[in-house]
């Protein structure tokens, strides 16, 4: 009850070194157990969310409405054209994104944790770890109840 299980199909291969991704052998050997998550990480998506907005930042990056990293994730903030920020809670230090919460809190953007920055970057279609994206406007809209659906998820995280 205490641990975060995510769903294998979104992480890369494990990494032998790494002790926040050891396989759970009482679990299903689809799910890989996460590490407790950094107490900074608010607020944190649980499982089901977490398979969501990793669901939506994949379909985001089809119709190119993603942006990854810290940097551009801060572009789109300032530029105004951020529906939602998801950042990783396994960021090592995780204050080099600490500044997106407080950016996301003066434009009214939501932002929500997930656990893994392995499970992100797989969602973001890269073969490297991401740290921080984001889901950006499009005039197109086709993913625009799908973002809403997620946008209210993360709200009610927040109050």
């Amino acid at each position: 009850p205490d641990k975060n299980y995510l769903p294998i199909h979104f992480l890369a291969a494990r990494d032998q070194g790494s002790p926040s991704s050891e396989v759970d052998s009482v679990q299903s050997p689809y799910y890989i157990v996460m590490s407790a998550p950094n107490p900074k990480a608010f607020p944190l998506a649980d499982a089901t969310l977490t398979n969501q907005i990793l669901d939506l930042v994949q379909q985001a990056g089809q119709y190119k409405q993603l942006k990854k990293g810290a940097n551009e994730a801060t572009k789109t903030l300032n530029r105004g054209i951020a529906e939602f920020i998801v950042l990783t809670a396994d960021t090592e230090p995780i204050e080099i994104l600490l500044h997106l919460p407080l950016l996301c809190e003066d434009k009214n953007v939501p932002y929500v944790f997930v656990p893994s920055k392995t499970a992100l970057g797989r969602a973001c279609d890269v073969t490297r770890p991401v740290i921080a994206c984001s889901v950006t406007t499009n005039e197109a809209r086709e993913l625009q109840s799908q973002i809403e659906t997620i946008k209210r998820k993360i709200e009610t995280l927040l109050i």
